[in-house]
């Protein structure tokens, strides 16, 4: 994503975007992981501005971008309650540390971690 100013441009990769997400996720409390496919390499170049690793897929346009998670929680948490916190934390992290807007912060829950016996 691009951002001009009198200075001159500002170009953050959509990697770090990633990277910073990736982070948050693993940060918030009754997430155990990622899950799901990745859309990667050409595909991703092909697809006009998504980017995806996994889990975790971006649209990124020049105003604002859209996350898309898919995550795995942890037995016994308030599973609403993760992904509303987890929602929070990554448009908090997205908009405090990149100054991006975020479009919208998407979250699908794909697994269960269950405790060991």
């Amino acid at each position: 994503m691009d951002q001009g100013g009198h200075e001159g441009l500002v170009n953050i990769s959509d990697r770090v975007i990633s990277a910073i997400i990736g982070y948050v996720v693993m940060d918030t409390p009754g997430i155990a992981g990622m899950s799901g496919s990745s859309v990667t390499g050409n595909l991703a170049k092909r697809l006009g501005g998504k980017i995806g690793t996994k889990g975790m897929s971006l649209e990124v346009s020049e105003e604002d971008v859209a996350v898309h998670l898919q995550i795995i929680v942890d037995y016994g948490c308030r599973i609403h309650e993760v992904c509303v916190n987890l929602q929070h934390n990554v448009r908090s992290a997205v908009e405090n540390m990149l100054g991006l807007s975020l479009a919208v912060v998407n979250v699908r829950v794909d697994k269960l971690v269950l405790p060991q016996q």
